[in-house]
């Protein structure tokens, strides 16, 4: 399945639309948006809406492709488990990329501890 930003950008190519003629169509940066498309950030469900209409489709369909999980849930696993909470901090803190977490998750996939 696509992420949020891969569908983004596949919409928005099949409109035949630059990011900077969509950032100005929805008024955000054309960084931002950028980043969106590049999973770097989230866009508000302000600016999920100006996208749906812009790529003609809906909030629900774009919501779809949002792997993210909730902050909720995060925030609930880390207040059960303060180990975990420590792990996650410091996964930021250290500046970890998502790809080089993923890439160190797979390495240890099924490994013993």
């Amino acid at each position: 399945m696509k992420t949020l930003g891969e569908h983004i950008r596949e919409l928005r190519e099949k409109k035949d639309l630059s990011v900077r003629e969509l950032a100005k169509r929805i008024n955000v940066t054309p960084p931002f948006l950028s980043d969106v498309e590049l999973g770097r950030r989230h866009p508000s469900e302000d600016v999920l809406g100006k996208l749906a209409r812009e790529l003609d489709t809906t909030v629900v369909e774009l919501n779809r492709h949002d792997a993210r999980p909730p902050v909720q849930e995060l925030k609930r696993i880390a207040a059960a488990n303060p180990a975990m909470g420590f792990a996650l901090r410091k996964v930021v803190d250290d500046g970890v990329s998502p790809e080089d977490l993923l890439e160190f998750l797979e390495k240890h996939r099924g490994k013993k501890r």
